[in-house]
């Protein structure tokens, strides 16, 4: 395989669907965009139905089923956009997204609605202008993180205008880019790009997807040293799914593998409420079971912070497991071991 997988005979061709399940998935396929690539798919084990890889990336049956909790704006990015292609939540920040557009199109996204061939597509010339126009008007905002879709699908030339372009904007000192393309697609993570970014001249920082430790092949450790020794800094992004890396085994080996590449682990996002995404989310209480599991199995360097966003545009909190307590004659915390001790200590 050469080129990335679109829809159900390119699905069927590779071996990851039947026949009978393109013809049951004419639904879900018609309204959810399609696009896995060589990389990802060769990691696939078919044989294997509840493989980590293929229930992030192959359609299911399952996303047909839309629970009444599920919306298809599940974080409220539409209550915060003031103009096309900008999402202002926070004073000090805004999203940027330039296009809509993915190398793989995850099953459990909560743009998923919004990307893909018949989604939102990438800002006009004009569009592009007066998102610029907005960010440069409001000195509060200090960072920008470009997202879409996934900035690293532009070509080098359009990200570095881009990073020029903000660059020339005095109050804006930071850059962050969100990207699956590292591992999704590493061979794109090339020279050019990288000093398309370095054009902001400023602190940038690229935030990498990736939620199963399979993902960080050889290929894509090299493209995250290729960013890292370029002296790009990054963090990681990961949401917590089930059957992918929802045990804390999964999750301690995914962590180990961010650092071991110098990414700092950063969020461990709950599953958002997107439509046809219920068979992937867990509860609550199951992530910071999790949480709690890798508290004192796994260093501090790499524990992410595991966060919700609140539907509707209410911002994201973390969520983790508590281990202070108030109690009537104090307060008492909980190890890691969960052994419960007084805090002051009794003398």
């Amino acid at each position: 395989m050469t080129h990335a997988l679109h829809g159900s005979d390119d699905l069927v061709a590779a071996g990851l669907i039947s026949d009978a399940e393109a013809v049951r998935l004419r639904d879900v396929l018609d309204r959810y965009a399609v696009s896995l690539t060589p990389d990802m798919a060769e990691l696939i084990d078919p044989s294997d139905p509840g493989d980590p890889i293929a229930r992030q990336f192959v359609p299911s049956i399952a996303e047909g089923r839309v629970e009444p909790e599920e919306r298809a704006d599940p974080i409220g990015d539409d209550a915060h956009a003031p103009v096309i292609g900008i999402v202002h939540r926070y004073p000090d920040r805004v999203l940027l997204k330039p296009l809509h557009v993915c190398p793989v199109y995850c099953r459990f996204c909560f743009r998923r609605e919004m990307v893909g061939p018949t989604g939102l597509g990438t800002l006009s010339e004009a569009e592009l202008e007066t998102a610029l126009a907005y960010i440069a008007r409001d000195p509060r905002i200090w960072e920008v993180v470009l997202t879409g879709g996934d900035p690293f699908a532009l070509s080098a030339r359009r990200l570095g205008g881009i990073a020029g372009r903000l660059a020339a904007i005095e109050h804006v000192r930071v850059l962050r880019i969100h990207t699956r393309v590292p591992v999704v697609k590493p061979d794109s993570v090339t020279d050019d790009l990288v000093q398309a970014m370095r054009r902001f001249g400023r602190a940038v920082f690229v935030a990498l997807h990736a939620n199963h430790p399979r993902e960080f092949t050889p290929a894509a450790r090299a493209a995250c040293a290729r960013l890292v020794d370029a002296g790009i800094p990054m963090v990681s992004q990961t949401v917590l799914l089930r059957g992918v890396n929802d045990s804390a085994a999964t999750l301690d080996a995914l962590m180990r593998s961010f650092v071991e590449n110098r990414i700092k682990p950063y969020y461990l996002h709950h599953g958002d409420l997107a439509p046809g995404t219920s068979h992937l989310r867990t509860s609550l209480a199951e992530g910071q079971a999790l949480m709690r599991a890798l508290r004192g199995r796994l260093s501090g360097l790499a524990q992410p912070t595991y966060v919700l966003d609140i539907p509707g545009g209410h911002g994201k909190v973390p969520v983790g497991p508590q281990y202070l307590r108030d109690t009537a004659d104090g307060q008492r915390v909980t190890d890691p071991d969960g052994r419960d001790h007084a805090y002051p200590p009794k003398i």
